[in-house]
């Protein structure tokens, strides 16, 4: 049966021929059928609008049926086509398949005959159709395929950068080209809170006008990042509502996504279209990954500055408590000399100055100081603590 209204070119000089294919044989069937008397006219046809089937007669006036085949070949008409012989001429049919005719009808012939034959020709039609729609198909499933393993390895090399590269400003640099990147956006940049005046500062940026880029380590004052900052929610805008805003003036579809951690907003990422080509939800999500890698990347920074901070800590202790021990240890040596020499003065007086008790008392005072002192004398402070 007719599938939506496919249409049928039927060249056929003689009217009676073609009012019965036409009229009784394949219009009840719901085909759209086209009628021409001559192969010029069914090659004009056929290039301005190409039928789904051509049923053409290899006896036609001026050009014939073998002749309109050669030309449609030429001109590149893929449609099938069913010549028309009186039968008997069964030669002429078989020339007409080795130039590329798909079937025949031999007149006279029923109209169920017809059907089945314009039928079985229109199935290589349909055939045709389908494995060009599955292979485009197949095509745009590739591209897809490709487009994701693009944008795969673009945050597998991100993640990569944030844990392997040290330089800091170089990191925040890949990270907007990394949004670029799965964006297919046009501009991008990336501003930081800064912890004492609470502004965002521009701190990294791909491809903005020079008088937005002069303003690095500086506010920038976009017009809707600002709103992102407030609710922490990423945004996606584009066409007439994004005119709104300065950021019109770079492109016509941009997006902001808020770096976070435990919620609160450290961050803003920001890209932008030239054309007016929305953000989808899809591309939103590869945003907000590379957002969670910048994200990782700055809290791995603060970290790394407080082990330096305690490390440097950790070394001005361990000075201070040596230099305390130190300290100790010259005061107690000269308090040790200081009292020593009376005691000594003391311990050498005539007998019977000190009563035994008073000079036995003396000497175990004499001799506790002297074993301090010695202890004293051998007390150094223990070595640093190394630190890398």
């Amino acid at each position: 049966m007719a599938s939506s209204r496919e249409r049928i070119l039927v060249v056929e000089s003689n009217p009676d021929i073609s009012d019965f294919i036409a009229r009784q044989a394949l219009k009840p069937l719901g085909y759209e059928i086209v009628l021409v008397g001559e192969a010029a006219s069914a090659i004009k046809q056929a290039v301005q609008i190409p039928p789904d089937l051509i049923v053409a007669d290899l006896d036609l006036p001026g050009l014939s049926g073998k002749d309109l085949l050669t030309a449609l070949t030429s001109q590149g008409i893929s449609a099938p086509l069913v010549v028309i012989t009186e039968k008997g001429r069964e030669q002429s049919a078989i020339q007409a398949f080795r130039l590329g005719a798909v079937d025949a009808l031999f007149w006279p012939a029923h109209d169920a005959e017809i059907v089945r034959v314009v039928e079985r020709a229109l199935q290589q039609t349909r055939e045709a159709r389908e494995r060009q729609k599955l292979s485009q198909q197949l095509q745009v499933a590739n591209q897809a395929l490709q487009l994701r393993v693009r944008e795969l390895t673009t945050i597998l090399a991100i993640g990569k950068a944030v844990i392997s590269i040290t330089d800091h400003r170089q990191l925040l640099d890949q990270i907007v080209q990394g949004a670029l990147q799965v964006s297919e956006a046009d501009a991008g940049w990336l501003m930081l809170r800064d912890d004492h005046s609470k502004s965002y500062l521009l701190t990294a940026y791909r491809n903005l006008p020079d008088g937005w880029a002069k303003k690095i380590n500086q506010p920038l004052d976009d017009g809707i990042s600002s709103l992102v900052a407030v609710s922490g929610e990423s945004l996606t805008i584009h066409g007439d509502p994004l005119g709104k805003f300065k950021v019109s003036m770079i492109g016509k579809s941009a997006a902001v996504i808020p770096l976070k951690v435990q919620n609160e907003v450290i961050g803003l990422l920001i890209v932008v279209r030239k054309a007016d080509r929305e953000i989808n939800q899809n591309t939103q999500n590869l945003l907000e990954a590379v957002a969670d890698f910048a994200s990782i990347s700055l809290i791995n920074a603060r970290l790394f500055r407080a082990v330096e901070q305690t490390a440097e800590a950790a070394k001005l202790n361990e000075k201070t408590r040596n230099a305390m021990l130190e300290f100790l240890r010259e005061s107690i040596r000269e308090e040790l000399q200081v009292t020593t020499y009376p005691l000594e003065t003391l311990a050498s007086a005539k007998p019977g100055s000190l009563s035994e008790a008073q000079e036995q008392a003396l000497k175990t005072i004499q001799n506790s100081l002297q074993r301090l002192s010695r202890s004293a004398e051998k007390t150094v402070p223990p070595p640093a603590i190394k630190t890398k």
